[in-house]
């Protein structure tokens, strides 16, 4: 299965499981994303819930470039990313390592974030004539805006002690501690009365604006619609560089 799921005292662990393809995401994660997100939403026995990857390097590489190449319907990944916006119980993500794209986009949408010191995050889709979707364009919210241009604009990655610094992340612990950490944030959280913990995320998550879904479709659809971006997926699959015709 490519999405696994463990429950653990009251807290549901979600595995990306596809270590072999950098736990990248394909229809088939975004839609175990959506159906786990679902089940643990109905069941009052889980109270809250860890996003964590297979395997010791990689969180998730994001968008599977080869599915979306093979002209796939990405539509279930996107779904499965949104889904964690609208899901009531908090979220943590374990970043077991690097977490690039749509992978770091899920990271980003968690409600705490745990990660390895080996851990780098990045949007690397202009590099491959995308655009981040997903919602990091929306990080200027949480970091200074050029630090936020220097990610979306350059596509090179930060450091899991840089995202420390600015804020981005909660806790850079030793790999062999991610999950452990996250569990043990997750038991503080359980303690709490499950109306208030819900109440409060509903309420610092508006105050946050995360509202501006329609207008992110609005810009990127000719972007990943264009040539350019069938290019950027090809150019990938093939390992070679890409050539971009700017339509």
């Amino acid at each position: 299965m490519s999405v696994l799921t463990e429950l653990h005292d009251g807290v549901l662990v979600l595995t990306i499981n596809r270590p072999d393809a950098g736990n990248s995401l394909n229809p088939e994660v975004g839609q175990g994303l959506v159906d786990a997100f679902d089940e643990a939403e109905r069941d009052p026995d889980v109270r809250s819930v860890i996003v964590t990857g297979a395997g010791e390097k990689i969180f998730s590489a994001g968008m599977d470039l080869k599915a979306f190449a093979a002209g796939e319907d990405m539509a279930p990944v996107g779904r499965g990313i949104a889904r964690l916006v609208s899901f009531a119980k908090p979220v943590i993500a374990a970043v077991n390592g690097m977490a690039l794209a749509g992978g770091f986009e899920i990271m980003m949408k968690c409600d705490l974030i745990v990660a390895a010191d080996h851990a780098v995050f990045g949007i690397p889709e202009v590099t491959r004539g995308l655009v981040a979707a997903g919602g990091a364009t929306r990080l200027p919210r949480r970091l200074p805006l050029q630090i936020a241009l220097e990610l979306g604009l350059t596509g090179q990655p930060m450091s899991a002690e840089r995202a420390y610094h600015f804020g981005l992340v909660n806790r850079v612990v030793p790999a062999d501690q991610v999950l452990s950490t996250a569990l043990e944030l997750a038991a503080i959280i359980g303690r709490n009365g499950p109306l208030a913990v819900a109440a409060t995320k509903q309420l610092m998550h508006e105050e946050m604006g995360e509202d501006t879904a329609k207008r992110v479709r609005e810009v990127t659809a000719p972007v990943f619609a264009s040539e350019d971006a069938k290019e950027g997926a090809i150019a990938f699959a093939e390992k070679r560089p890409p050539v971009w015709k700017g339509r």
